[in-house]
């Protein structure tokens, strides 16, 4: 079946190169050239996937992804001006999948868009239900909830969740979270893990400012705890 993916950009050019390249490899691409037009038809048609620019010139493409996400679960990847590291994290923290510097290799925008939606669709994974006390982490439906209820988490989020809780007790430094999650941007310095950390400590636990179920190893990196209430 296609993947079906929206492209919210308003670079004429670019946006054809996007969807062309995209096409050949068997995805279907609809442009929108502004915000407005993006959120009416993500509103009216679903999607796979959503690529979005985050400089357009009728809105702010952070504010886009925060209405985007409110309402659904879409992946999200981002298309970022080089340098704007503050963008990226907000919009990290507010929901998205991944992120693009631009000028990007097409190849690079394949395999980032590949990779979310693999984990939105949960790959290969086994029925499986890992529970840590109260918390559970179901595989097959690739949900994650707390005393029953679902903890709203991004398919980037999850994945992070479950390479954590599959080496529960063991601290993991970034550079192994990221290894383990096939990361295509191996960096040691790169803080978009702790963005991330810090989105599903706000999901799974009681007191976010002082987490019992992911925690910050100091000058090592992160681990889970096997025991939880």
């Amino acid at each position: 079946m296609t993947d079906r993916i929206l492209l919210i950009e308003d670079d004429p050019r670019l946006a054809e190169m996007v969807k062309n390249y995209l096409g050949e490899s068997g995805f279907s691409v609809t442009i929108a050239p502004t915000g407005q037009a993006g959120l009416a038809l993500h509103g009216r048609q679903e999607f796979d996937a959503l690529i979005l620019d985050l400089m357009l010139p009728d809105m702010d493409g952070l504010d886009i992804c925060r209405k985007v996400r409110s309402g659904a679960q879409t992946p999200i990847l981002m298309l970022t001006a080089r340098g704007d590291a503050m963008d990226r994290v907000v919009g990290l923290e507010i929901g998205a999948d991944d992120y693009l510097p631009k000028p990007f290799e097409p190849r690079e925008l394949l395999a980032r868009l590949r990779a979310i939606l693999r984990r939105s669709k949960g790959g290969d994974e086994r029925s499986e239900l890992l529970r840590f006390g109260r918390l559970e982490i179901d595989l097959g439906g690739r949900e994650v909830r707390l005393d029953g209820d679902v903890c709203a988490l991004t398919s980037y989020q999850f994945d992070l969740l479950l390479a954590l809780a599959r080496h529960a007790g063991r601290v993991m430094s970034r550079e192994t979270i990221m290894d383990q999650m096939k990361n295509e941007r191996l960096d040691a310095f790169d803080r978009s893990i702790d963005v991330h950390i810090s989105r599903i400590r706000a999901a799974i636990e009681d007191d976010p400012k002082k987490p019992r179920r992911v925690i910050t190893v100091r000058g090592a990196g992160y681990v889970f705890a096997k025991a939880q209430d």
